[in-house]
């Protein structure tokens, strides 16, 4: 068997559990189990278990780098639905749930959700700018129509599972550039 398989195996187990029941609730002989690996090897590759935790959140929740907007002038709507399909944002249903549900109580997690929701933030804003180039005056509004999208698009996954409802981010879109006009 592949070294990096069995690291991978252990994530993928850590990630179902702390999802489900949450970190503190997960032993490790539990990942170990679901990761078909000898639960010496979780200590080979994380020597304590908020590694593994910590390797998650930093391995698998990142909103990459480098996409140009598609912003049409004039069409704010159309514009954050575009970015909403779009967004590179890698963080699978089960880390959205990982990383509300651990934040308060891991700086790392905390800080990892933060800086996620500001980089979100900062695209649905400049989004919001693009499309509304005549609105610049009005900062403060396009700061909440984009703190509002970012949350939307971050915590959608969670509120689902609470409620059974799913958001659709293109009736959002169009709701926040009703308000925005």
């Amino acid at each position: 068997m592949v070294i990096g398989d069995a690291r991978t195996r252990i994530l993928d187990a850590a990630e179902e559990l702390f999802a489900g029941g949450g970190y503190d609730a997960t032993p490790t002989a539990v990942i170990a189990r679901l990761a078909m690996v000898p639960k010496g090897l979780i200590f080979h590759y994380f020597p304590r278990k908020i590694d593994v935790l910590v390797a998650l959140v930093d391995e698998r929740t990142l909103v990459e780098e480098g996409r140009d907007i598609d912003a049409v002038p004039g069409d704010p709507a159309g514009t954050l639905s575009r970015l909403a399909r779009g967004l590179p944002l890698r963080a699978s249903p089960a880390m959205r749930r990982i990383l509300f549900r651990e934040a308060d109580t891991h700086g790392s997690v905390k800080e990892r959700l933060g800086r996620l929701n500001g980089e979100l933030i900062r695209r649905a804003r400049f989004a919001l700018e693009l499309a509304l180039p005549g609105a610049r005056g009005d900062l403060a509004r396009l700061e909440v129509a984009a703190a509002t999208f970012a949350a939307v698009l971050l915590y959608q996954e969670n509120l689902c599972q609470l409620t059974g409802h799913q958001i659709d981010p293109d009736a959002v879109a169009e709701l926040i550039a009703h308000s925005l006009l």
